[in-house]
């Protein structure tokens, strides 16, 4: 297999998928990244950060740090590895405590003593580096970095046949998932394998969580797409079905539900 550059890993993820936002890459450093611009001067919300990214095309890099976290999400700290969840979190989550922000609750698991089981199963997680830097892959020259994941945000039939794709080489059943958990879990955490209990090399479709349906697109989805898949995929573009038979991937003819619609 001829190696690609994480640059052609992205554009050929980019095609496959013929995405309109761009494709991004994750992974961890030492040093302050040149020219990355602080996530929380983007939104305070790191999934929110991360998509406005995909979405636009003034900014190329974003990053968060162990010593550049103030004024980030406390959550997407915490997911991200780099502080622990605040003890009252599963009051929060689940049905409120007045000892804890008021009483303000998300209702999104059933009870306090479920939420605290569901953080406990996912383990300790474990930081990419000192920062985790999102960029987009046209952007990278450096083939020396550890690529941990791409994130690619499309219209359902469009992360489908992404999907599907994952599945055209392997033996096995490829992992592909829709984890619990917020956005930004779902776009990085998860499929970058950070959670000491989660699942590792898995594929993550989401996001599953509601709270961030006011600004992410009610028509799209996130893939997270760990790196050796990615690099497979791209591989596998001009053989599979999405080449071979693009009649079928992106039909120009469709059968309308006419009472559906």
């Amino acid at each position: 297999m001829v190696d690609l550059t994480i640059k052609e890993i992205g554009v050929k993820l980019a095609q496959a998928g013929m995405l309109k936002t761009s494709v991004l890459c994750v992974y961890g450093s030492e040093t302050l990244p040149v020219k990355a611009t602080p996530i929380k001067k983007i939104n305070r919300c790191i999934a929110n950060s991360i998509f406005t990214l995909s979405a636009q095309k003034n900014i190329n890099t974003i990053y968060i740090g162990e010593d550049d976290l103030e004024g980030c999400c406390p959550g997407g700290q915490a997911w991200f590895g780099y502080k622990g969840f605040m003890p009252m979190l599963k009051y929060f989550l689940s049905t409120g405590s007045e000892d804890f922000r008021a009483g303000a609750a998300e209702f999104l698991i059933a009870n306090p003593d479920l939420a605290e089981k569901q953080l406990h199963s996912i383990g300790k997680i474990n930081p990419l580096g000192k920062y985790t830097v999102i960029q987009k892959c046209d952007d990278i020259d450096d083939q020396d970095l550890e690529i941990k994941v791409f994130i690619c945000f499309g219209a359902p039939e469009q992360v489908r046949n992404l999907c599907s794709l994952a599945y055209f080489r392997p033996e096995k059943a490829v992992n592909i998932q829709i984890p619990w958990g917020p956005s930004c879990a779902s776009f990085v955490t998860y499929p970058a394998g950070m959670c000491e209990d989660g699942s590792k090399n898995c594929i993550v479709i989401g996001p599953s969580d509601p709270t961030g349906n006011y600004w992410f697109p009610q028509n799209f989805l996130s893939i997270g797409i760990p790196f050796e898949y990615a690099k497979r995929m791209a591989h596998d573009l001009d053989q599979s079905f999405i080449t071979k038979r693009p009649e079928v991937a992106y039909p120009i003819n469709r059968i309308s539900f006419q009472n559906y619609e």
